[in-house]
């Protein structure tokens, strides 16, 4: 068991959320119960995932994607009112980081999904630093982006779009998750053969097809699903929590 303060300490000593300019705040978003003893990991700070946060009796809840970000209304109503309402009824503390949890070189989205798709980060690219470039651990190529496309649809376990007229052998993959399309150009100046990421724009489709660079679209959700649990499941063994992974199904 460990306090709020200690936990958002402890998450922001690891994450370092000061370096970033992001889309909204990092750390505590919503203050809870002093004491934390379970917390739920997850993407989005969605109502079903703080409902079954309230099931499995959770302290906290670490996310992605928070509830707050640059832009909105700031009007309590509709369905922010009726996510603030569960948490402060049950007196739930929410952690969200959003880029911090991204660029994280071990834990991170970014990390992570290189973790699961078997490739060793060579170099970091683009605005902040948030994309990733490297290849497979034993220098072996993909036979080409087909191959590649299919690698990720079986570790991702969903469809992919793929952008691919080059018809070459892959040896480095670039990636960056989530809506990061717009990193498709300095990934192809950082010599990519390929650009894995959530989601495609319309841009993206002439850029592959006139540089020979593959782009890949693996969804949004379904490329930041490997950060979060990661962190919360180092916090937990560091700080004696409980912590359980829930997985909200989300097409995109």
């Amino acid at each position: 068991m460990t306090t709020r303060q200690e936990l958002l300490a402890a998450f922001d000593d690891l994450l370092e959320p000061a370096r970033f300019k992001d889309y909204g705040p990092n750390g505590l978003q919503v203050e809870g119960r002093e004491r934390v003893a379970r917390i739920i990991s997850g993407v989005t700070a969605s109502r079903a995932l703080i409902e079954a946060a309230i099931h499995h009796e959770a302290d906290a809840i670490f996310v992605h994607h928070g509830l707050f970000w640059r832009g909105q209304s700031g009007c309590v109503t509709g369905w922010m009112k009726q996510r603030l309402q569960l948490l402060l009824a049950h007196d739930i503390n929410l952690y969200a980081y959003h880029l911090p949890l991204d660029s994280h070189p071990v834990l991170g989205n970014n990390a992570q999904l290189g973790l699961q798709l078997g490739l060793a980060t060579e170099a970091r690219f683009g605005d902040q630093s948030l994309g990733f470039i490297g290849s497979r651990p034993d220098g072996s190529a993909f036979a080409g982006a087909r191959a590649l496309a299919q690698h990720v649809e079986y570790v991702l376990k969903r469809p992919v779009a793929l952008i691919d007229t080059a018809l070459k052998a892959i040896n480095k993959v670039a990636w960056c998750t989530g809506g990061a399309q717009g990193y498709f150009e300095a990934a192809i100046a950082a010599g990519a053969d390929a650009f894995i990421t959530g989601e495609i724009s319309e841009p993206q489709a002439h850029y592959a097809r006139e540089t020979g660079v593959a782009f890949i679209a693996a969804g949004h959700h379904a490329t930041e699903r490997y950060g979060a649990p990661a962190v919360a499941a180092h916090m937990a063994d560091r700080l004696g929590l409980a912590h359980q992974f829930i997985d909200i199904d989300n097409p995109a």
